[in-house]
């Protein structure tokens, strides 16, 4: 359907416990700023593209309006109404969506706000490839390493193939309305949109990522994180005229 809007959700509702921190990991500094607003800036890079950007936190959050004082903008929407997990943020975050009039035929892009370095060439291969896609599809990365099984004693039971393996990323782009219709009959288990859609006996489209889409979730990962985005800063200044 040509005329199928595309929107945006962020869940941000998380307590990110596993980085540290007096903060929720997506309030916490990444290269002089929260890394929440790193992610936002890659959806707003591409103006005019979204209908809606919106970002789902949690009913009692006191420390959004620091952390983005200019947030919502034009364009975009703050839902305090995030759930106990992802799953639950998002299904409050659609339906929410739908009440600000978002339909059922249009497209959702859920990204997670703690993965900082997306960038908008990697949102827009997304939409390219998934915008007429029965299913819809989600980023995506080739397993780079032997895999290998566990057992209960932690030793090596077991060596999986990698040929077929992918790590699973976001954005995740599907229709809203079957988004939502499959993440109510999931329930709460689900990890990521994908697997809700699956559930359905659809088979989402893998695109492509990036190794440096990566989701910061641990102490070591803001120096990582951060070291890509001086990084880029710096490619940014050298090709400027």
């Amino acid at each position: 359907m040509s005329s199928s809007r595309l929107y945006v959700l962020i869940p941000c509702a998380g307590s990110g416990h596993r980085a540290g921190g007096t903060l929720p990991k997506q309030y916490q500094q990444i290269a002089g700023r929260p890394m929440v607003a790193h992610t936002i800036d890659a959806f707003r890079a591409l103006t005019g593209r979204f209908t809606a950007l919106a970002l789902v936190v949690a009913e009692g959050d006191r420390d959004i309006a620091t952390v983005l004082p200019d947030f919502p903008g034009t364009a975009e929407h703050l839902f305090k109404v995030g759930g106990a997990n992802r799953a639950a943020s998002v299904r409050n975050g659609l339906q929410a969506l739908r009440g600000q009039g978002a339909g059922p035929h249009d497209w959702v892009l859920v990204h997670d706000a703690a993965r900082c370095l997306v960038t908008p060439t990697q949102i827009e291969a997304l939409i390219a490839a998934c915008e007429h896609d029965a299913a819809g599809g989600l980023l995506a990365q080739r397993l780079p390493d032997t895999l290998k099984v566990a057992s209960p004693e932690g030793r090596v039971a077991a060596t999986l193939t990698r040929a077929d393996k992918w790590l699973a990323q976001t954005p995740q782009m599907f229709r809203i309305g079957m988004l939502l219709d499959a993440l109510e009959r999931a329930g709460d288990i689900v990890t990521d949109e994908a697997s809700a859609i699956e559930a359905l006996g659809l088979a989402p489209l893998l695109v492509p990522g990036s190794a440096q889409n990566f989701k910061v979730t641990y102490a070591e990962d803001f120096a990582l994180a951060e070291a890509v985005l001086n990084s880029r800063r710096r490619i940014e200044r050298t090709d400027k005229p």
